[in-house]
């Protein structure tokens, strides 16, 4: 009732700005000064006319003397008014003052200089009104859930949260640099697909009513654009959104950017000391610092980071032999860690009897993986669980294949390509029986790419990681850091 009674006061006065022929809601500004450069340079700036425009966040009146602070998106200035005599057709005065309200867009055109406290301002006789807002915003917004919904109202309140998604832009500028710097040609690939494949996920299905099929959203960037490394490129790669059909929790989002990259002519081993070299370069441009504290972890990235095989963590930790696994060794091991979260023990138990062995070792590696610091390279994944990446010469049970390490997570996945297509033949054909028995993240046929493989593929290195790298060394879970993120529809929607 009581944001109704505002609303209502406000529509009143929207009501009688027209009234007097001033349009409320007009299509350009003349802006031709940001607030920063008034505030920064003042001592060049004083004496000057200027133009501003940005969203009042405050209104004082002192009898003839009128004090309003507005906010663009670089800063805040004061603009000062003084009552006059004089009524402007299109503009408002310290005398119509009264028909504007904390949250509205406004003009000023006016002089530069300091009050007699000293406070910077515009010297302004009238503003000219650009928007006017109906709904007062709150003067505090601390609800989560509502602070995810109207995610606009909460970077006015809390504008930490605009400034969150300004360092988000800029991961992304800065991974675009440094690549295109290395010879890389930003390639966009389809995000509809009739066989989704290149990760272990759960895809959406949509519909394509022209051509009256069911395509998946892609899961990964990864086919197509080995397809282009068979088409003649040498370093391609993008960055767009991917889909993912699977629960939401801190590091997890159903739809999230990502980023791959491949290389012809290079192996894990190039692509090990080139990824490092740009996860340090994105981190500076972003952050300005190499030096983390996350989740309770002190990480410092400044360093030449080690290699630590995988069969040999999970030999150390838990006894557990990756080329020769014991099912029930697994389970115990897992059931021996359970958390009570989202299952109980019954449940899991269950879960793990219908688990298949590949997937119970990834498991347990991932129980060590929260407890690691890093950064270090994870390195000789078993052959099993890596059905894209090319064996190793030295030793066929494992794969050339390479995770960084951070913070209890993996910020990134890389590997030598498999370019043989019989040998990928034969894995998408384990992928798929798999898939057949009931594993729904088990990877696709996708007999086109085997095709392709056929015409020849250069040997390569591939890369991806996603933006869960930005949640995680901003130090916040997934939602807080996108743009309106996806949630269940409210039942007042």
């Amino acid at each position: 009732m009581i944001l109704d009674d505002y609303r209502n006061e406000r529509l009143r006065k929207l009501e009688e700005i027209r009234a007097r022929g001033i349009d409320p809601y007009p299509a350009k500004s003349e802006r031709d000064t940001r607030i920063a450069e008034i505030v920064d340079n003042f001592d060049e700036k004083q004496g000057q006319e200027v133009c501003i425009a940005g969203r009042i966040t405050t209104i004082r009146s002192f009898g003839k003397l009128v004090f309003i602070k507005v906010r663009d998106i670089t800063g805040e200035v004061q603009v000062f008014m003084r009552a006059t005599g004089e009524v402007h057709e299109r503009m408002l005065g310290a005398k119509e003052i009264k028909l504007l309200d904390v949250g509205d867009f406004i003009e000023a055109r006016g002089v530069v200089d300091k009050t007699q406290t000293g406070e910077i301002s515009v010297f302004a006789d009238y503003v000219r009104l650009l928007t006017k807002s109906l709904r007062p915003l709150p003067e505090k917004f601390t609800n989560k859930e509502e602070r995810y919904r109207r995610q606009y109202v909460d970077m006015n309140v809390n504008p930490e949260v605009r400034e969150r998604l300004i360092r988000r832009s800029r991961f992304w500028q800065a991974t675009r640099d440094f690549m295109n710097a290395h010879g890389y040609v930003e390639i966009n690939i389809p995000v509809l697909e009739h066989t989704t494949g290149g990760a272990d996920a759960t895809p959406f299905t949509t519909h394509m009513n022209a051509l009256d099929e069911d395509f998946y959203l892609r899961i990964s960037h990864e086919l197509p654009l080995k397809r282009l490394l068979g088409g003649g490129f040498e370093k391609v790669y993008d960055i767009g959104p991917r889909f993912r059909n699977e629960g939401v929790d801190d590091e997890h989002l159903p739809e999230h950017i990502a980023f791959e990259a491949y290389a012809a002519y290079e192996n894990y081993e190039d692509g090990m000391k080139f990824y490092e070299e740009m996860i340090k370069y994105v981190c500076l441009q972003t952050w300005g610092t190499l030096q983390f504290n996350v989740g309770g972890f002190e990480i410092d990235l400044d360093c030449e980071w080690p290699r630590v095989k995988y069969a040999d963590l999970l030999m150390d930790k838990f006894g557990i032999d990756v080329f020769n696994p014991n099912r029930e060794q697994l389970i115990r091991v897992l059931l021996e860690n359970w958390e009570a979260k989202d299952l109980s023990r019954e449940d899991f138990m269950k879960k793990l009897e219908n688990t298949t062995t590949p997937h119970l070792i990834d498991d347990a590696w991932k129980l060590i993986r929260k407890t690691s610091a890093g950064p270090y390279w994870l390195i000789e994944e078993p052959l099993s669980l890596s059905p894209l990446a090319k064996k190793s010469s030295s030793n066929p049970l494992v794969t050339e294949r390479f995770h960084p390490i951070i913070a209890g997570t993996e910020m990134g996945n890389g590997f030598s390509e498999l370019n043989d297509p019989l040998d990928q033949l034969a894995r998408f054909e384990e992928q798929q029986a798999a898939r057949d028995a009931g594993d729904e993240e088990a990877q696709m046929m996708d007999r086109d790419f085997v095709e392709m493989l056929e015409y020849g593929m250069p040997p390569a290195c591939g890369w991806g990681n996603s933006e869960r790298n930005f949640w995680l060394l901003e130090g916040v879970s997934g939602r807080e850091a996108v743009p309106f993120p996806l949630m269940k529809r409210s039942a007042d929607a």
